[in-house]
């Protein structure tokens, strides 16, 4: 009976410690503000990802660069999210990426499927928030 007891202590000390965060109190997290990018996405004069041409040669051309960035193993989650709209043979790129070199790249890429000036870059550069290296979690920002 007393490993029972034992068993029994151990479990609801392990069960506090759990409900209490082991001690640490965090403050939440400013809640994400993507505002001005909705914004963006609602004005007419902007092509977005639902306006994707779906002729075949449209299509061609997105899925080579899709497949080029998606087989670059370089590249962030981000980079391989981007989003790419082809109209009549123009390219957009949009989304964010981690760094200025996967921007660069992909546009690239992009140069290589169409040609040079066939390819406007809306890519923004956001990068990865930094962690707290206790906790390996993002960091806050407001104090």
């Amino acid at each position: 009976m007393s490993h029972l007891k034992r068993f029994s202590a151990i479990s609801a000390c392990i069960f506090t410690l759990a409900l209490s965060g082991f001690g640490q109190t965090t403050k939440p997290a400013a809640p994400p503000d993507n505002t001005k990018v909705n914004e963006r996405d609602r004005n007419s004069a902007q092509p977005t990802a639902d306006q994707q041409k779906e002729n075949a040669s449209d299509r061609k051309i997105t899925q080579q660069i899709r497949q080029s960035i998606i087989k670059d193993k370089a590249m962030s989650t981000y980079a391989k999210n981007i989003k790419i709209i082809t109209q009549d043979g123009t390219v957009t790129l949009k989304g964010p990426v981690r760094s200025e070199t996967e921007k660069k790249t992909i546009e690239a890429k992009a140069d290589n499927v169409v040609g040079a000036g066939h390819v406007k870059n809306e890519i923004e550069v956001a990068p990865a928030p930094k962690t707290n290296p206790k906790t390996q979690t993002p960091q806050n920002k407001n104090p």
